[in-house]
């Protein structure tokens, strides 16, 4: 894998040029390679889409022949997504692969105008956000992974408290103009209420405001912050900021942030993620239209905990917690 500079300012384009062994006449027939734009509104490269890479290793595909993926990132603006899948497709992907929230999903299908595949990898309720008609028949040109993190939500605050056994008041940032709030409120609030926290709501307008609520707050004013989903107004990259200069517990969807320096983390398993999407992609190129292939589910979750920021912190992980993580940062 090589990363280079690319479409633009923001972009990182690395090359996969894969040969698929054993593969149907379709692709055996292809004269180039087929060019999948992966699009983010991650920090660069996720794990989703490099378990993508791996994943289509596994099934047989080897470097150099047959593909080459670009990604393009936003670094948390969601506002840029659309103008960044539409590079891509003016770069002439062939199939769109959208990693993340949702958003980038929605950004995918717009400019792909129902004549490329998308796939998505991760994301609340596809339905919901108008990306297929059903998981059983998606119809049109989208299918994909759903992650199920709000569903997960539950546990992961149950896990927290587990961690910091004091902690009684959590902060929620969010921003507050993301689809599907009503559901994540709820799965966390009804948590909260049995687990007897107190869940701080911060709902947010802008990346200047987030950064003021959540990077600038002191300790001792809250016991934790709850990461949510999305990643636009850059609200995790200010949690880390709170974990490392502020001294607050940080809890997480996603590993990417506990390897960066987050406390801890229960969610899916992104780059299991991204080898299911390797499989779906791989059935396309063979020639199966999306509309034809049923989202899935997301089918392994971890529980990763970051030791050497649990000791900056001044705690001590409970073994109970250790023993059950899928990993440990140390």
């Amino acid at each position: 894998m090589t990363v280079g500079r690319g479409w633009n300012m923001r972009a990182i384009v690395f090359v996969l040029l894969v040969d698929l062994i054993g593969a149907s006449a379709v692709a055996a027939q292809r004269t180039r390679p087929v060019k999948i734009g992966a699009l983010t509104e991650g920090w660069g490269p996720t794990m989703a889409v490099v378990g993508f890479r791996d994943g289509l290793q596994e099934l047989g595909y080897l470097e150099n022949i047959d593909f080459v993926i670009g990604v393009r990132f936003t670094q948390g603006d969601a506002a840029e997504l659309p103008g960044a899948a539409r590079d891509l497709v003016r770069g002439g992907a062939d199939i769109l692969v959208a990693d993340g929230t949702g958003d980038a999903a929605k950004a995918a299908k717009m400019a792909a105008v129902e004549k490329i595949p998308v796939v998505f990898m991760g994301g609340p309720d596809p339905v919901a956000r108008g990306l297929v008609r059903s998981f059983a028949r998606p119809g049109g040109n989208v299918t994909g992974i759903a992650d199920l993190s709000v569903e997960l939500g539950a546990k992961r605050l149950e896990i927290f408290r587990e961690i910091i056994p004091g902690l009684k008041q959590v902060l929620l940032p969010y921003d507050g103009s993301e689809p599907g709030l009503d559901q994540m409120l709820t799965v966390y609030r009804d948590a909260a209420r049995r687990l007897g926290l107190v869940l701080i709501e911060k709902p947010l307008r802008t990346q200047e405001e987030a950064q003021l609520e959540v990077a600038e707050i002191r300790k001792g004013q809250v016991d934790g912050i709850l990461s949510p989903r999305w990643l636009s107004l850059n609200i995790p990259g200010f949690m880390l900021d709170a974990s490392s200069r502020r001294s607050v517990p940080t809890m997480f969807h996603d590993s990417y942030f506990v390897d960066r320096g987050g406390l801890a983390s229960y969610g899916t398993n992104q780059a299991q993620l991204g080898r299911q999407a390797a499989r779906l992609v791989d059935r396309i190129i063979k020639g199966t239209k999306p509309a034809d292939l049923p989202v899935e589910q997301a089918t392994m979750f971890e529980l990763v905990v970051n030791l050497n920021t649990a000791r900056a912190l001044g705690l001590a992980i409970p073994q109970s917690v250790l023993l059950r993580a899928d990993r440990v940062v140390r």
